[in-house]
């Protein structure tokens, strides 16, 4: 039995993926529980153009997120921080921290896309990674100085 599946079934395919299955399984398993569908002609023709809407979509998405890439990495945020004996910080620079900075600057990012891969706990210059895209990540230079 041919099939579209509609969604990733592990083991089996992803979803768009047209596969030969078992005839039990398709009827019984991925039919019923809505993860497929029968692969007719019309079926076919209409996920032809749902991949093309899809990766008109995704082509927007990825222009989008190269043009905030570019605003990111023009940015050289500063932040200023109380420090103690030996240049260390009382407290760190956290993601929440960078995102607040951006914000203030007129690029707002989730916090979470922030990869920081530990709080800033020591004065410097620092290149930060966020991901704005699952392949687009933009490298934000952040300067932590010492409050006068």
């Amino acid at each position: 039995m041919k099939v579209i599946l509609r969604e990733d079934v592990p083991d089996v395919g992803k979803a768009g993926q047209t596969i030969e299955v078992k005839s039990g399984f398709g009827r019984n398993y991925l039919l019923p529980r809505n993860l497929a569908i029968v692969a007719t002609k019309a079926n076919l023709q209409a996920i032809g153009e749902l991949h093309k809407q899809s990766e008109l979509r995704d082509r927007k998405l990825r222009r989008d997120a190269e043009k905030v890439k570019e605003r990111i990495e023009k940015l050289s945020l500063s932040i200023e921080v109380l420090v103690g004996e030996e240049e260390k910080l009382f407290g760190s620079v956290t993601n929440g921290d960078i995102a607040e900075l951006m914000v203030k600057e007129g690029v707002v990012v989730d916090k979470r896309s922030i990869e920081l891969e530990n709080p800033i706990k020591t004065l410097g210059v620092y290149t930060v990674p966020i991901k704005i895209e699952k392949d687009v990540t933009a490298e934000l230079k952040l300067w932590v100085i010492k409050q006068s």
